[in-house]
């Protein structure tokens, strides 16, 4: 505890990934406590003692639940949210939340209360969003593990701008408690980061399993770490979706790194092979933003108060205000759609062990920026559309490993997403695990800085 506690002092004032956190003392005496029970005998498991900053999305009893906005400064939860209570009953001692964007709008960590997070590697670029803070307090050591959520790519883009771990689990592998609406709203997912395969797995056990107060919550169970073996990379088969045949808009060097990467575990046995999906992009796109806008009807409570509006965040106006426009029959062609586009997915499994895509469609970019506005000279229309990379892992409900892919020619980052099939999460982490002793990027770690 005092050695990560000296490290976030010496280092989180240039990154401000850790925010709320609790007095030194308090944080040693839990410390201590936590001694004096492994001296009883009693272990709770693979985090005791490990300190822990939970995401600021989610809540943790005792501890601010700001989201960055200044509409919640200075509340406090009362409770914990169901998987951040697995990973307090695990052994975790919770010293703070990590930062996070506006409510988590954006795959940027800007607010108005924390300020930005800054990238591990260059303080001076994005840590990416929306878990930005756990990412970087993973990269920089202020952390040993960090719990995260996904809804676009929330926990792909930051693994991928950090050199870290992210894994959006199969739908529902991690129950959703409490939510105001059980059934309809399955865009976005808790999960794990971590420094390397092992951590993430074990962190991921610990947050998974069935709960029946999630009426849809998977009943498979994530086994212990020990029953985990890496997957044979012989003659295992990938498939490189690439940009969609150029449907995407790619900063140059980023399907290179990615290409790079793939090359070396074709060296290794593994068959890659450019692939795509029978389905026409543009409509997904259109699919997630009817799917988005309607997710943002929660906001109802803050943008019908004038005065609680206009300190909202323009993004989150924009799409409470897209809500409003949502027709029924919108929302029953999007879920037409969303089920097509899983179908196209898994005619492609019928040829391919694992899908692979990059985890960003640009490198890091400056922390004074809030969203690119053009990529290789076109437009992005919207906030997040420089993201649009990732909706297809969210809309599809599959599994997806955010794995380090290599840097850039000055140093930045790049990950990739690697797909696999519902439900087996098992044998995706398995290949990540392959993956991770074929490659060297987590070697890689960020020359820190104690100021900007």
């Amino acid at each position: 505890m005092q050695a990560y506690l000296a490290r976030i002092h010496c280092y989180n004032g240039a990154y401000n990934a850790i925010v709320s956190m609790v007095d030194d003392d308090q944080a040693v005496r839990a410390a201590d406590e936590a001694d004096e029970e492994l001296a009883k005998g009693r272990y709770r498991g693979w985090m005791h003692g490990m300190p822990h900053a939970v995401k600021d999305l989610a809540n943790a009893k005792g501890f601010p639940t700001v989201k960055g906005s200044p509409l919640l400064v200075g509340s406090v939860a009362e409770e914990d949210d169901l998987f951040i209570s697995r990973i307090r009953e695990a052994g975790a001692i919770f010293i703070g939340k990590t930062n996070t964007p506006e409510f988590g709008y954006g795959s940027q960590s800007y607010n108005p209360v924390f300020g930005p997070v800054r990238n591990a590697y260059d303080p001076r670029k994005t840590s990416g969003g929306s878990s930005g803070g756990a990412a970087v307090g993973l990269a920089t050591q202020m952390l040993p593990s960090a719990d995260g959520s996904d809804m676009m790519g929330s926990l792909r883009n930051p693994a991928a701008f950090n050199n870290v771990i992210g894994f959006r689990p199969s739908q529902e592998r991690i129950p959703r408690h409490p939510t105001a609406d059980s059934f309809t709203q399955q865009l976005a997912t808790g999960g794990p980061m971590g420094r390397n395969v092992e951590d993430t797995i074990r962190l991921l056990h610990i947050m998974a399993g069935p709960d029946q107060r999630d009426p849809l919550t998977r009943t498979d169970e994530i086994p212990d770490y020990e029953a985990f073996q890496p997957k044979s990379l012989e003659g295992l088969k990938i498939g490189w979706l690439g940009n969609y045949d150029g449907y995407l808009a790619m900063e140059v060097g980023v399907l290179e790194v990615c290409e790079r990467s793939l090359k070396g575990l074709a060296d290794q046995g593994v068959e890659v092979e450019p692939c795509a999906p029978e389905f026409d992009m543009g409509r997904l796109w259109q699919t997630w933003l009817t799917f988005r806008h309607w997710s943002a009807l929660w906001v109802r409570e803050h943008y019908e108060d004038p005065a609680t509006r206009r300190q909202l965040k323009p993004e989150v106006v924009w799409e409470h205000e897209g809500g409003l426009e949502v027709t029924g029959t919108q929302l029953f062609d999007a879920g037409i759609a969303r089920s097509e586009w899983y179908a196209a997915l898994l005619a492609l499994f019928e040829k391919y062990d694992v899908l692979a895509l990059p985890s960003a469609q640009v490198f890091p970019f400056t922390a004074e920026v809030h969203w690119p506005k053009s990529i290789d000279s076109r437009e992005m229309d919207t906030y997040h559309r420089w993201m649009e990379v990732v909706i297809g892992g969210t809309l599809s409900g599959l599994p997806v490993a955010a794995l380090p892919a290599g840097f850039n020619d000055v140093g930045l980052p790049m990950g990739m997403q690697f797909i696999g099939r519902m439900g087996k999460d098992v044998e995706l982490l398995e290949f990540a695990m392959a993956y991770e002793q074929a490659t060297d990027y987590l070697d890689r770690r960020p020359v820190l800085r104690e100021s900007l």
